[in-house]
């Protein structure tokens, strides 16, 4: 008997507990119940629908199973457990060295003769390299600031000194809008400053606290008006500066955080920590430093200009300071005195868990695989054995749509007889 026949039969058949003779009609009362024996032949009836019906359900598991073995050894996509395999907004804070080629210490300073007079009353980028040369890029740039516009000339009717406008722009960006000067730990209220600026593209977030130390020389004999000349820093003495984060907090301003610059190392700390000497005041949010031109000239010879409308460059000196600071070797490491900073940001990265079963990813679809029409497996030895290399994990969306690629630092074996578990970090 075919499956057609079976169910054509069942259909003709009564249903259990109703008496055929009376389909479709009232009972004549509700308080009597009728029961109708199932025939025999019913009974053998349904045994064999149960018979039929387990066939057939463990054929459909036989071939779900058949499938899910075939998908597997020729699966090109998996889908990720989204609870399992994914962690999302994992946090976590990244620094490295602030100059070119992530290096954290810079010992070689160059200007740039490209620079026009007019530019260089305000400022001069300083070079890590010959600023011809191949990979030379600007790492930071010095500024001095005067209130009052002491110390560069007057430019036109309105007597806006470049220093003037140094002083202000930075006062406008760093401070609190009713502050009128930048105040310092080491002289109070200071008329004129001194500017490190770090280069925004090689700062990333911001300056990472703790981590930067500037090497500033002892200017000897006298400086010559203009500073763009030739300055005097023969003397062996070095004062490193770095800020006081490790033993105070930060105050916060207008501009984020503010921490002082104060005498000290990143290794050895700030020196005389009781009573630190201090310089100026940090900004590492804006990859500024403010050093007080009071504590610079008291401290370090700097004979600052402060002239009216006296050509100064007071820049400069900052410059040669810090570049005649690297011809001297510092005792602590036997290398030359070099500035150190790193920069810092805060990276939200994805971790994906791409797990790999036994019977997965056996099989490539390269055709260098194959040979033949019908497609065999090339290398005899895989036949029965099959192995691949992974090389390459690739993160698609639900139209299969290439979004990210992670490649593996080392092809990985994949056979029958070994599994694997790669995580792939996704930062943003």
């Amino acid at each position: 008997m075919n499956n057609q026949t079976l169910i054509k039969r069942l259909k003709q058949q009564p249903k259990q507990g109703q008496d055929p003779t009376r389909r479709g009609a009232a009972a004549a009362t509700t308080n009597v119940t009728n029961t109708v024996p199932i025939p025999r032949q019913t009974s053998a009836i349904n045994e064999q629908v149960q018979q039929l019906a387990q066939q057939l359900a463990n054929q459909m598991v036989a071939e779900m199973q058949q499938s899910q073995i075939t998908a597997r050894n020729g699966r090109v996509y998996t889908k990720f457990d989204i609870v399992n395999d994914i962690i999302s907004n994992q946090t976590e804070v990244v620094t490295a060295g602030l100059w070119s080629d992530n290096v954290a210490s810079l010992t070689t300073y160059f200007t740039a003769s490209t620079q026009t007079t007019t530019q260089r009353r305000y400022y001069v980028d300083v070079y890590q390299d010959t600023p011809t040369a191949d990979g030379a890029a600007v790492q930071y740039s010095l500024a001095f600031g005067h209130a009052l516009g002491s110390g560069s000339d007057s430019q036109g009717q309105l007597n806006d000194s470049p220093s003037k406008a140094v002083y202000s722009q930075y006062r406008q960006l760093l401070l609190n809008p009713t502050d009128t000067r930048f105040t310092t730990a080491g002289s109070g209220s200071t008329d004129y400053i001194y500017v490190v600026n770090f280069k925004r593209n090689r700062l990333k977030e911001r300056l990472d606290a703790g981590n930067f130390e500037l090497p500033l020389r002892l200017i000897s004999g006298s400086r010559p008006t203009n500073a763009t000349g030739s300055v005097n820093v023969s003397g062996s003495t070095i004062v490193t500066l770095i800020d006081d984060s490790s033993i105070a907090d930060p105050t916060f301003k207008g501009a984020g955080k503010v921490y002082n610059i104060v005498s000290g190392s990143i290794d050895a700390g700030v020196f005389n920590a009781s009573a630190p000497v201090y310089y100026g005041l940090a900004y590492p949010d804006y990859g500024t430093l403010v050093l007080d031109g009071k504590m610079l000239d008291q401290q370090l010879n700097f004979q600052t200009n402060t002239g009216s409308s006296s050509e100064g460059n007071n820049h400069f000196a900052l410059f040669h300071s810090i570049s005649g600071s690297a011809l001297l070797t510092n005792p602590a490491t036997t290398d030359a005195y070099g500035f150190q900073a790193r920069n810092s940001e805060k990276v939200t990265s994805t971790h994906y868990f791409v797990r790999i079963k036994n019977a997965e990813y056996n099989f490539s679809n390269n055709p260098s695989y194959v040979t033949g029409s019908v497609g065999q497996i090339s290398q005899t030895t895989f036949i029965g054995d099959p192995k691949t290399y992974i090389t390459t994990v690739g993160l698609y969306n639900d139209r299969q749509e290439l979004l990210a690629v992670a490649k593996l630092s080392k092809p990985l074996l994949k056979s029958f007889q070994r599994e694997a578990l790669i995580r792939v970090k996704l930062d943003f």
